[in-house]
């Protein structure tokens, strides 16, 4: 017999998402006056090398947007503003953006660094009350943080659907979508818009007859999640279709941190000096959340390739720092190399390293080795530990770089500061690593 069509249950207003406008870009353009209205994007460093990692909406008009190369960005507008990205600043605007939501409603998640969700009441899930609500939020963040912080709101039954809701007019849009409306409304949107499909799994979907949402959405649950290759096809579908499934728990997978390099740091050795700040910063995130690494993955971007390298190392599960630098070290000659090797010679673009196969520590006990000879090798770890631990407090008492591993040989490298990743916000104390 064919499967028949599932009834489904109530499917309330539940969730309202918050999205700020051209987040990085607005922020710029809310601390300097001069930049407001003008066309301005926000990149790592001034160099023609690098991506724009924010666009004002008056650079979008120009077809420039986050991930565009300086030089293109240029090419594209002549009185282009270019400046340098103020993490902390950015950090600083999120926090009083989630307390500015909070005076209107709970927080129920924080998705990125400039979106939020709320999960509605049955006295907020009436059209009307959502409107209202949305309309008090949008006025309190322009009032009280700043009137080029725009957002556009979505408010749908489920989280999934409020975001394409917040993303279906921008900027400083409004939009609903009602459980009657499902999924047709969504028809006009492109496959990539939902979160989790990218190009590899559009052509995966392609390669099973799926082209659009409209095809996703005419197949019976099952079906769906045939297509997409697992069970969350399965509840992609009910999703669409405006049903509230509890969601699924996350945790960290890994830790890292990645730095774009200025052109006159992409020799060798600044190379190595910046990759050994990055894991000390990955190293000190580590510690401060409890987890512990089995695995070190140094990757990297030359300029002549576009294609990432990586190379790894097995650690024993570890939180010091010291016992990831000697991984490190030991990985280092194996890029060398790889960098020697081409035409123009080692010459870095972008250098990043990530501690991954991590753990909660869970039930430490004092070493066993610790009453051992300081010379000792089972007792050395247990030192550098206590050592790690230790420069943790006087960072974060007296600030960034007040005491640090240093370099085992001289030579200069790229600053590294905390920066932003749009999924992850740094805590304050990161700023201190």
């Amino acid at each position: 017999m064919p499967e028949s069509a599932p009834a489904f249950p109530p499917r309330p207003l539940r969730w309202l998402y918050v999205d700020l406008n051209s987040y990085f870009a607005s922020v710029e353009q809310q601390l300097n006056p001069e930049l407001r209205g003008k066309p301005v994007i926000v990149a790592p460093v001034a160099s023609d090398t690098t991506v724009a990692i924010a666009a004002s909406y008056e650079a979008k008009k120009y077809g420039i947007s986050t991930g565009t190369p300086v030089w293109e960005a240029r090419r594209k507008c002549r009185e282009l503003l270019i400046v340098a990205p103020e993490h902390q600043r950015y950090v600083e605007f999120h926090d009083a953006i989630v307390a500015e939501v909070w005076k209107h409603i709970p927080v129920t998640h924080v998705c990125s660094i400039d979106e939020v969700a709320c999960r509605l009441l049955d006295n907020e899930n009436s059209a009307e009350a959502a409107r209202a609500l949305a309309l008090r939020i949008k006025a309190g963040i322009r009032d009280n943080i700043g009137e080029c912080l725009t957002s556009s709101i979505g408010i749908a039954p489920n989280r999934l659907l409020a975001k394409l809701a917040s993303d279906m007019q921008k900027p400083d849009g409004l939009t609903i979508l009602r459980a009657e409306e499902l999924p047709e409304r969504l028809f006009p949107l492109p496959l990539r818009a939902i979160s989790g499909i990218g190009a590899k799994m559009e052509k995966h979907l392609a390669q099973h007859g799926v082209n659009d949402i409209a095809q996703l959405c005419a197949r019976r649950p099952r079906d769906a999640g045939g297509a997409w290759g697992g069970v969350n096809g399965d509840r992609l579908w009910y999703l669409l279709h405006g049903v509230d499934l509890p969601e699924k728990p996350t945790q960290h997978r890994t830790i890292g941190h990645s730095h774009v390099l200025s052109p006159s740091k992409r020799g060798l050795e600044p190379a190595r000096l910046t990759a050994r700040r990055l894991a000390l910063k990955a190293a000190s995130r580590l510690r401060r959340n409890a987890y512990r690494s089995r695995l070190l993955v140094l990757h990297a971007k030359f300029e002549d390739d576009k294609s990432t390298v990586r190379i790894s190392r097995k650690l024993a599960p570890t939180q010091d720092s010291f016992a990831i630098l000697a991984a490190l070290d030991a990985l280092w000659p194996k890029l060398a190399a790889e960098g020697r090797a081409r035409p123009g010679g080692f010459r870095l673009r972008m250098i990043g390293v990530t501690l991954a196969e991590i753990e909660p520590v869970q039930g430490e006990q004092d070493s066993l080795f610790a009453a051992l000879d300081p010379d000792d090798p089972l007792a050395r770890e247990t030192r550098t530990l206590s050592l790690s631990r230790a420069m943790d407090r006087i960072n974060e008492k007296f600030g960034r770089h007040a005491v640090s591993v240093g370099p085992m040989s001289g030579g200069r490298a790229d600053r590294v500061g905390t920066r932003i990743a749009f999924g992850r916000i740094p805590e304050a104390s990161e700023f201190h690593d």
